[in-house]
């Protein structure tokens, strides 16, 4: 399958626009879940006004949350897709320059050191766009992440001493859920990151941080570290947007790498209430949307 590049910059414009607009199911089925099972009434009352934005948002047509994050795309290529890897590349980054003046889009995005701001959201290295590849497949797919700020400077990075085993790793993620508090609007999805090294580690708790709810860790021992985790943050009290209650996260997502024998590197990488996502799938027989 030959990849139509102007499609691609298409999609990749509206995918933004779709991200910062329409929460996907799983996220809307994750507050009924926790909203069933709040028994503080501080918190029970705080999630209702959390879901009465996401409808009123939606029914409007207007953005979920003011802020527009960081964009990043994440690209899966499959082996009988024919595409540019350059090329592509360009077309991502116009969609999202075009995303931001043609909406227009508040820009996030700025220089670190001059912090001017190009209006674009786009700059140096950003949109970050991730490339991954599928066998047998004549699918191209790409999904949109707006990663806001409340959530990613709630990220951690622990090269955990080996011979303190597993527990080092619950007791750090139960300590960085305790400092985020509040500043990262929960309910949360609490990304973990085990193993690797310390680039890849924390990268792998951006994937978990991104994850459809209800998904589980293909590592055996992640799935369970998941299960134990998801149950210990829900009992630390922190509830909605901080202000106390059980709905602290959704869930905690957990994504394993092999790592070096002497390592044993432990991310945490968080994603506020809004967990916000779009995709794009190219096939043959054309293209769809779809979370």
């Amino acid at each position: 399958m030959k990849v139509d590049l102007k499609e691609v910059e298409e999609a990749c414009k509206e995918l933004y626009i779709r991200a910062l607009k329409l929460l996907p199911p799983d996220i809307k089925d994750g507050f009924k879940r926790l909203d069933a099972t709040e028994t503080d009434a501080t918190g029970k009352a705080i999630l209702g006004t959390m879901i009465r934005n996401i409808k009123v948002a939606e029914e409007n047509q207007n953005l979920l949350c003011q802020d527009t994050g960081i964009p990043i795309y994440n690209v899966t290529i499959g082996s009988g897709v024919e595409v540019d890897g350059y090329k592509l590349k360009q077309a991502i980054i116009k969609g999202c320059e075009r995303a931001t003046k043609e909406h227009p889009l508040r820009s996030s995005v700025v220089h670190p050191v001059t912090r001017k701001n190009q209006h674009t959201s786009s700059g140096r290295r950003v949109p970050v766009i991730n490339l991954d590849f599928v066998e047998d497949s004549e699918t191209l797919s790409i999904e949109m992440i707006p990663k806001g700020s409340g959530s990613e400077n709630n990220s951690w990075l622990k090269m955990a001493v080996p011979a303190d085993g597993i527990d080092a790793v619950k007791t750090f993620v139960v300590d960085c859920v305790l400092d985020a508090g509040g500043k990262t609007c929960p309910p949360t999805i609490v990304g973990v990151g085990v193993g690797g090294t310390a680039d890849l580690c924390v990268h792998l708790s951006k994937i978990a941080a991104t994850r459809p709810l209800g998904s589980q860790c293909d590592d055996p021992e992640g799935a369970k570290l998941e299960a134990e985790l998801s149950s210990a943050v829900n009992q630390l009290g922190v509830g909605p947007q901080g202000l106390g209650g059980d709905s602290t996260a959704f869930a905690v997502h957990v994504e394993t790498a092999a790592t070096h024998i002497t390592m044993n590197p432990v991310a945490v990488n968080m994603q506020c209430h809004s967990a916000r996502r779009a995709r794009a799938t190219f096939t043959p027989k054309g293209l769809s949307y779809g979370f």
